[in-house]
């Protein structure tokens, strides 16, 4: 038992850490199974998905005020900051009105983008399991996206964003960020990578690509998610689904805290040097797989 909580922390701390940084954590944790079995494939295959939930849930906590529109305490802190005479009502209530409007368009483009991978993902997801799910193909991603990371920055390095907030942000870019996240349907590519690069292409702020990432990860994983639960439900013990629900907890912590060093992280840098861990990880597993195991 202890031997399973071991592991369960493992592949939690590796979920949290690799989720949401464009380093690819269905990749790694496939990579991490090679090495630690959780009572058996199935049950891994599924907890590696189900626990996702975990990190899911520090994007809703670390952003609920941006993505909620009817938060008061925006209302409090933010609009009445800007509006000290309480007697200009009418402003205060328009201010709020448009930022409800903004915030429920922002969930409008992120639905758009959601609509590309939801139609390729239920159309491919059974061969992609069965062909795609391997340390060969997790490798092999590693290495091309990290050196499309690297080639994407250095072009961008003397442009000047275009897309600098969410308002600059229209539907049709949208939708083009959610037909780059489709390529992360192969093991390896990183969903966060696939739309980050994609916003980056598109002319997207750092900061707005990669948080407009965060946001559509929750519809996304959310989804996919929930498919798994239902899907196997009945088929776990309980004390399979305490090990599930101790694995979605030590994800969340981790994301959570995972999040805010990337934010910080990305004010001072650019993606480089995960292209460069891409590549390095990459070539690691590719001579592992092929000369060692």
């Amino acid at each position: 038992m202890f031997m399973d909580f071991l592991k369960v922390l493992i592949l939690s701390i590796v979920e949290g850490i690799t989720e949401f940084l464009p380093i690819s954590s269905t990749g790694h944790l496939i990579i991490t199974n090679e090495f630690i079995n959780l009572l058996d494939k199935d049950f891994t295959n599924t907890f590696n998905v189900i626990i996702q939930l975990g990190a899911i849930l520090a994007v809703v906590v670390i952003y609920f005020q941006k993505l909620n529109p009817f938060s008061k305490k925006n209302l409090s802190e933010n609009y009445l900051k800007k509006y000290k005479d309480m007697s200009m009502p009418n402003k205060i209530y328009n201010s709020f009105l448009n930022r409800n409007k903004s915030i429920m368009n922002l969930w409008k483009k992120i639905i758009v983008a959601l609509i590309p991978s939801v139609i390729l993902g239920l159309l491919f997801d059974d061969l992609i399991d069965k062909y795609l799910f391997n340390p060969y193909t997790v490798a092999i991603m590693l290495i091309v996206w990290g050196i499309g990371m690297i080639l994407v920055e250095n072009v961008n390095k003397n442009k000047e964003s275009i897309i600098n907030d969410f308002q600059d942000l229209n539907f049709i870019s949208a939708f083009k960020i959610g037909c780059f996240q489709t390529l992360a349907l192969v093991p390896g590519t990183s969903r966060s990578a696939a739309t980050i690069l994609g916003g980056l292409i598109l002319g997207c702020d750092r900061l707005v690509a990669t948080e407009f990432s965060f946001y559509l990860a929750i519809p996304t994983m959310l989804g996919a998610t929930v498919l798994k639960v239902i899907k196997k439900l009945h088929l776990f013990t309980a004390y399979q689904w305490l090990l599930i629900l101790i694995g979605m907890f030590f994800s969340f912590i981790v994301a959570y805290i995972a999040i805010k060093k990337l934010m910080q992280y990305l004010k001072n840098h650019d993606f480089k040097v995960f292209g460069y861990y891409r590549i390095i990880v990459g070539i690691i597993v590719l001579l592992y797989f092929s000369l060692i195991k």
